[in-house]
């Protein structure tokens, strides 16, 4: 019983620092551009969605705000020794989805969890860290075994189960970034060139016949090949979309001026928040958060290959650095998609734009990602400064 509850007793101890030795210091640039993610998000959430709206949205962030510092309290160790439970978690949520009386259709669509609070939680969000915590622990303790085709029957069999729960509600943009980070983390663990090739390629087909096996996802695809074919049916949200980037022009109509946000773009606070960002701050605005974007995931990046290379004999480091790799290639993948989505690069697909559209759950979700990131990067600073006393 002592070996099942010591994980949870941990989440109760702070590791203290030692006598003569100061605190790690904070991770503030990573910090800083995550704040301000979190207030462009403020900020058009007011603008594409209203006042009552926009409350929620500060309750959510405010929420999250607790949600990532736990995370950051928490250390590599504890979250390696919850990583078995919080995926069992992750599984346990999904199937409660599909039982009637637990959950919530919305559009077609079973993806919500009724569990008596004022609001449903969307357990595909929740179910993006349980997977990279269980991942990186697996490669840490199994890792040399990716050379094997062994040591790929846990991690593939784990995510075809996965993959098989969400497109049971349907869930297909959770799934497909799902498998572009575990198969890209797989890949980096040290995965055979010629085993990635022939996985993915098995992957790429799989998605490619999900998304034509459904009428309705097959119309969105002939739908983003020539949106302007049937521009008041299938093509609607596209070409709305496409028209508010047009009108952005290069500095854009204004904060607050938007046309399309209020007669014509569905779902403007949520999937097409960029497609309203354009219209409202131009290229100008749409290319700053690109490069915010991608300087977020940069910097991620850095701290898990940094981890990995300090590492040594330390499995909380290894573990923290496919960890944050793992964070910071389905952040990039999950705001390409959504940004892609957006401007016509990819078929349409409800995704949310981490920290910027609206939606609780995805919110909680990813400030517990970003609390796990700025722990990777304490610890990592600890390490270092520790490997410096000691030369």
């Amino acid at each position: 019983m002592s070996a099942i509850t010591a994980p949870f007793s941990a989440l109760w101890r702070s590791r203290a620092v030692p006598a003569g030795r100061s605190a790690p210091p904070f991770d503030w640039p990573l910090f800083t551009m995550l704040l301000a993610l979190v207030s462009i998000g403020l900020v058009f959430g007011a603008s594409a969605a209203g006042h009552s709206l926009q409350m929620q949205l500060v309750r959510w962030v405010a929420l999250g705000a607790v949600v990532g510092w736990v995370a950051w309290r928490l250390s590599l160790r504890t979250w390696m020794a919850l990583s078995g439970w919080a995926l069992l978690a992750a599984f346990v949520g999904l199937i409660l989805v599909l039982v009637p009386g637990f959950g919530v259709r919305v559009n077609g669509s079973q993806r919500w969890l009724d569990l008596g609070l004022p609001v449903a939680l969307q357990v595909s969000e929740f179910a993006k860290p349980a997977l990279l915590l269980s991942l990186a622990a697996y490669l840490v303790r199994r890792g040399a075994r990716l050379r094997h085709w062994s040591g790929l029957v846990a991690p593939l069999g784990v995510l075809g189960l996965l993959l098989f729960l969400l497109l049971r509600q349907p869930d297909f943009g959770a799934a497909a970034v799902i498998v572009f980070t575990v198969f890209g983390l797989l890949f980096l663990a040290g995965m055979p060139l010629l085993r990635f090739c022939a996985c993915a390629g098995l992957g790429g087909l799989g998605l490619a016949w999900l998304a034509t096996a459904a009428g309705y996802r097959l119309e969105r695809i002939l739908a983003f090949m020539d949106p302007w074919a049937d521009q008041f049916d299938s093509g609607y949200q596209l070409t709305q979309a496409l028209i508010a980037f047009g009108r952005g022009e290069w500095l854009g109509v204004g904060l607050g001026n938007s046309l399309q946000k209020l007669f014509y773009l569905p779902e403007a606070h949520t999937d097409f928040v960029f497609a309203v960002l354009a219209e409202e701050t131009g290229l100008l605005g749409a290319g700053l958060l690109v490069g915010l974007v991608w300087a977020i995931s940069y910097r991620i990046g850095c701290i898990g290959w940094r981890c990995l290379a300090v590492a040594g004999g330390k499995r909380e480091l290894q573990f923290g650095g496919y960890l944050a790799l793992g964070v910071g290639g389905m952040f990039l993948v999950q705001c390409f998609i959504n940004m892609g989505v957006a401007c016509g690069l990819l078929p349409t697909k409800g995704l949310t734009l981490p920290f910027v559209s609206y939606g609780g759950s995805s919110m909680l979700a990813w400030c517990l990602m970003m609390g796990l990131v700025l722990r990777v990067s304490k610890e990592l600073q600890a390490a270092a400064g520790g490997r410096a006393g000691r030369r």
